[in-house]
């Protein structure tokens, strides 16, 4: 790659990840399920795999049922390993919070470690894995 393929593409996946987070938050799951190649896999700390952009879009509609969300994505490391090919690294923080009350539910720190290929001129995830480094649950009461 030339150092402007270079940064074009980097360009390209943070829109990508921008996208992403944006969909996620607002339940665009149409959005959220195009911008995974169709083989996808994502495979988060202490859940089963998810295997399929489908499949994963799914999962994740039905587990955000009745909570809002905010996610924030910073700090990228991409490294490319071809044209096509890259790697990255974004730190993250998200909020998740009930969709009647509005009352907070959890703040998680962490990092995504992506997998990105292009395909047909347009980079896709391939697969991910969020690894949380700190979960604030205020789901549980705390004991007195």
């Amino acid at each position: 790659m030339t150092e402007i393929e270079r940064l074009i593409a980097l360009e390209d996946i943070f829109r990508l990840k921008g996208r992403r987070d944006r969909a996620l938050d607002t339940r665009d799951w149409d959005t959220y399920c195009a911008l995974h190649v169709p083989d996808h896999v994502s495979e988060n700390e202490g859940e089963d795999p998810r295997r399929g952009a489908k499949e994963n879009t799914d999962w994740v509609a039905k587990f955000l049922e009745g909570i809002l969300t905010v996610h924030h994505s910073h700090t990228p490391e991409i490294v490319f390993d071809s044209p096509t090919t890259a790697c990255g690294t974004w730190g993250m923080e998200d909020l998740l919070f009930d969709e009647q009350s509005k009352r907070q539910l959890l703040h998680g720190f962490g990092f995504y470690h992506e997998r990105y290929e292009k395909r047909d001129g347009e980079w896709l995830f391939c697969w991910r894995q969020l690894r949380r480094t700190l979960v604030l649950d205020y789901r549980q009461p705390t004991g007195s």
